[in-house]
């Protein structure tokens, strides 16, 4: 099932926090990290000629740092910021490798997670010789919280649906006067959220160096996932401000059973929905009911649509691009990372599509950006999808 509606709110607003403005402090930071190289940008040209667009390309993150998703750029980013905050100097001043001797003893970093954000807080926290705590919410995945706790970090897992588990983090973390390192916002709590966001814009620009130098033509549309929306604002905000207003069409995809941002664009006046519930879906690092009151702001002034589809979209992505036409290359993706491309798949493949793949204006012009967030960061669950076909 795929569901999508236009943003009629859309104003073409350029975003103040999330722009190229900070790219270069960013980049610097995420540069001096062990590990650290652009993750690569695939083209997928047999499969772009088969759905009838001129190019595929993907921002492929399962290569990210080891850690097979892109979250370790917010995660790391923060934890810099907060660093030098603490140590009174300026980010630029942050080496990895000494910070930690510059402290009485490590600094304790809380966060809610799905998945990849807590293993990307965790993994950060590790690299600067600091310490951390995870709360993941109930149902997940035994690999997730082994991936946590293998970084060094502390990791519980709740009996409450991911909402609520952040709450239950904010408060322990207030009460042990620990430092909480979340992913969205809310009122006295936005600055360390956009500093997570501003993290990933490495990501975008990373992709426009890479798309410049394939010369496969100027990006006319970009798919961007979403949870709680704040790797999708922070991207869209740095390539509204690249690459120019109305110069592409975003999309915004989210799974159907949380799909926030879907009803949010859908409101009467654009005002944040949430969704309650258990917000089952085989898509956790989406699996998110209440918008990021930070980003939402940007994807409401630029977004071109709000998509929400069913678990059997990313799962179609997965197998697709796992398994790709002979001459094309094979992308690893998870659950959350094949929801876009599970997407555009379905749009261009399907004819029963065709009447939204007008609207959206995907055609033999067309070169669409997408990025895969994560590869197979939970491998029974990757299994269970690509090989018994399950979804």
């Amino acid at each position: 099932m795929i569901n999508i509606i236009k943003n009629n709110f859309y104003t073409g607003k350029k975003s103040e926090i999330f722009n190229a403005n900070f790219i270069s402090q960013i980049r610097d930071f995420h540069h001096q990290i062990d590990g650290y190289q652009p993750t690569p940008l695939i083209s997928l040209p047999l499969l772009a000629k088969r759905l009838g667009v001129k190019s595929i390309l993907v921002k492929d993150e399962s290569h990210r740092f080891g850690l097979k998703a892109y979250k370790g750029l917010g995660g790391s980013y923060a934890l810099g910021q907060l660093l030098a905050e603490h140590l009174d100097v300026d980010i630029a001043q942050i080496d990895l490798k000494t910070v930690s001797e510059k402290l009485d003893e490590p600094l304790v970093f809380t966060t809610a997670t799905a998945g990849n954000h807590g293993t990307g807080v965790a993994w950060a926290a590790q690299k600067m010789g600091q310490k951390a705590v995870v709360y993941m919410p109930m149902g997940s995945p035994v690999a997730s919280v082994e991936r946590i706790r293998k970084l060094g970090a502390e990791c519980i897992v709740t009996d409450v649906n991911y909402d609520d588990t952040v709450r239950l983090a904010s408060k322990t973390a207030e009460g042990n006067g620990w430092i909480l390192v979340q992913d969205t916002a809310w009122e006295g709590y936005e600055k360390i959220p956009t500093w997570i966001s501003q993290g990933y814009m490495t990501m975008p620009d990373e992709a426009i160096e890479q798309a410049e130098a394939m010369n496969e033509g100027k990006i006319t549309h970009v798919m961007l996932q979403a949870g709680v929306g704040s790797m999708a604002g922070g991207v869209l905000g740095y390539l509204v401000d690249k690459l120019g207003v109305d110069s592409f069409k975003t999309i915004i995809a989210e799974p159907d059973a949380a799909d926030c941002l879907y009803r949010s664009g859908d409101s009467a006046d654009g005002d944040m929905v949430n969704v309650t519930g258990q917000l089952n879906t085989i898509m956790a690092g989406l699996a998110c009911g209440e918008p990021n009151p930070i980003t939402w702001p940007v994807l409401k002034d630029n977004s071109s649509y709000f998509a929400s589809v069913d678990d059997s979209v990313s799962a179609i992505g997965m197998r697709v691009l796992g398994n790709p036409l002979s001459g094309d290359t094979a992308i690893t993706s998870g659950e959350s990372g094949a929801i876009t491309f599970g997407l555009l798949y379905k749009l261009c493949s399907d004819t029963s599509n065709q009447k939204l793949r007008d609207e959206l204006g995907l055609n033999q012009d067309s070169v669409v950006m997408i990025f895969n967030t994560e590869g197979d960061t939970n491998p029974s669950r990757y299994r269970d999808v690509v090989w018994e076909a399950k979804y």
